[in-house]
């Protein structure tokens, strides 16, 4: 049998020095909000012929660092950047036309998004999320009990936090996708718990006298190699898609760290936090 719980110090203290990073991170340089969140300029180009993303994408850096691109269908190419004056946008085209052949009008679409519309979206992501929070608590508390759903959020937050602190440290653009990946990890994080704490309520059940202790790391050992094999079949699904479409990067890529992390939380951080509350609880009586 697994000894899970007794180096719980081990697991919490892997998880605190990843988030403190990240915390230190996000307070020295924020967190990079991308055009989505920002406000600035959304282009789609034409070309004639097929183009080589990563030739283009250099020659676009050159002209807006920020710029997050995307292919698009018929050889379409889409820009995204925080800052990307007009003048800027004619002088790229003639670059490149330099070099692949594009359309007279090469500019298909040329959209500027607005600080506002950036701002509802970052409040529309934040109700999104509480309200997955808010339903996910009622959800556990009425099939469990109440503290299998707050240790069951706790441990969301842990995922998300793990996952906001990549981004913070590398500096990763945060646009729409991101909150689509956040929302995805979630779902996919919570099954994975609620499948322990199953475990957890049955055997109590047989317990006995057997210490809260015990009947954790007995759970997490009878549904370990279930999370395991579960993880990793989406992980080499969600990589493969990663590595072999570059348009979803900015989807799949949170949620390859949401993924890993959430194995963590589920499997290390979840029911040691519960053997934590069950004994204080033992205490007080």
């Amino acid at each position: 049998m697994l000894k899970v719980v007794e180096k719980k110090k081990i697991w919490f203290s892997i998880s605190a020095i990843i988030i403190a990073i990240g915390l230190i991170a996000m307070f020295a340089k924020g967190l990079n909000f991308g055009i989505d969140f920002e406000g600035g300029t959304n282009i789609i180009l034409k070309f004639d012929e097929e183009y080589n993303k990563e030739e283009v994408d250099s020659i676009v850096k050159g002209f807006a660092s920020d710029a997050v691109t995307n292919t698009a269908e018929n050889n379409e190419y889409e820009i995204k950047s925080k800052n990307f004056e007009s003048k800027e946008v004619s002088k790229l085209v003639e670059e490149l036309k330099k070099k692949y052949k594009m359309p007279e009008n090469a500019i298909v679409s040329q959209e500027e998004i607005g600080a506002s519309v950036g701002k509802e979206l970052r409040v529309n992501s934040l109700k999104a999320l509480a309200i997955a929070f808010v339903a996910m608590l009622i959800y556990i508390a009425v099939r469990f009990e109440f503290k299998f759903g707050v240790i069951a959020l706790i441990a969301l937050a842990h995922d998300l936090l793990i996952t906001i602190s990549v981004f913070a440290v590398f500096g990763i653009s945060i646009n729409s996708p991101f909150i689509a990946a956040v929302l995805t990890i979630v779902g996919y994080s919570i099954n994975a718990t609620i499948v322990i704490f199953d475990r957890i309520r049955e055997n109590l059940k047989l317990s006995g006298r057997t210490s809260a202790a015990e009947v954790a790391n007995k759970s997490v050992t009878q549904t370990m190699a279930r999370s395991i094999n579960t993880t990793l079949t989406t992980l080499f699904t969600i990589v493969a898609v990663y590595i072999f479409v570059p348009t979803v990067r900015g989807f799949s890529f949170p949620i390859i760290i949401g993924i890993v992390s959430g194995l963590f939380s589920s499997v290390f951080i979840a029911p040691s936090l519960w053997v934590l509350v069950t004994e204080k609880k033992k205490k007080s009586k």
